[in-house]
């Protein structure tokens, strides 16, 4: 069950990008009152200009904007640094969730939406991607309490939420990293896409197509060869499984 922000999340600055007047209200609103500072923008080049100008912490960004659609505005504002990004889209094709998440959004909400599920969502995605000196003693994420995570050449530190692959540092979404870690903190263990959903995102239902997209872009980051992961395995009827002494010994 997600929880109401906290004092380290209250007070973060979202950006919420959407050319429904009525939409942006509605959601800057309900953020305002969970006690976000808020940001609005209406069209791509808008919302470009004000992250440029204050950077936000999170961004809520509508897949369907005019002149310049999400895709692209989340490209660019990637281009820029590492921002956690929440998407919505205004149809529930699954093409239009998988597009949203290829290039880099951490969530995604299909619309119409609940406002409230909305602020628990980016309150969610906040609190993973939280500065270690922002989190709380023991750590944060999926993996609280572990130290620096290594094998088959990866080194993970949940606390300083920084990875890398034979000391070259990942840049890594908000769940990439999350759902790295976990991996490497359960080495040869099966997780079925449930049990990744609702360890990592905290979620106990939702779109499995978010976990599938996920670890496909992760493969793309960690593994040599991601048409062959060696890494991260699918177990054909379960889901996967980390197997970094099998990839070490091929």
């Amino acid at each position: 069950m997600e929880q109401p922000p906290t004092a380290g999340e209250a007070g973060a600055r979202v950006l919420v990008v959407d050319d429904d007047p009525t939409v942006a209200e509605i959601v800057t609103g309900y953020l305002d009152r969970a006690g976000y500072v808020v940001d609005r923008a209406g069209d791509g080049p808008d919302a470009l200009a004000r992250a440029a100008a204050h950077r936000p912490d999170l961004v809520v960004l509508d897949l369907m904007l005019p002149g310049m659609d999400g895709l692209e505005v989340c490209r660019r504002m990637r281009g820029q640094g590492p921002v956690p990004v929440i998407m919505l889209t205004a149809r529930g094709d699954e093409d239009d969730r998988i597009l949203g998440l290829e290039v880099g959004a951490d969530d995604y909400v299909t619309k119409p939406f609940s406002p409230r599920e909305l602020v628990l969502r980016v309150g969610s995605v906040l609190r993973r991607a939280r500065p270690a000196a922002d989190a709380p003693a023991g750590g944060s994420g999926p993996v609280p309490g572990l130290g620096v995570l290594r094998a088959a050449g990866l080194t993970v530190d949940p606390g300083a939420r920084r990875a890398a692959k034979n000391g070259a540092e990942l840049a890594l979404t908000v769940r990439e990293f999350d759902l790295l870690a976990f991996f490497l903190a359960h080495p040869g263990r099966a997780f079925t896409r449930e049990e990744l959903m609702r360890e990592v995102w905290g979620w106990d239902f939702g779109d499995l197509s978010t976990v599938t997209v996920h670890v496909r872009r992760l493969r793309g980051k960690v593994e040599d060869d991601p048409a062959r992961p060696r890494l991260v395995r699918t177990v054909w009827g379960v889901g996967y499984r980390f197997d970094p002494t099998t990839a070490e010994g091929e």
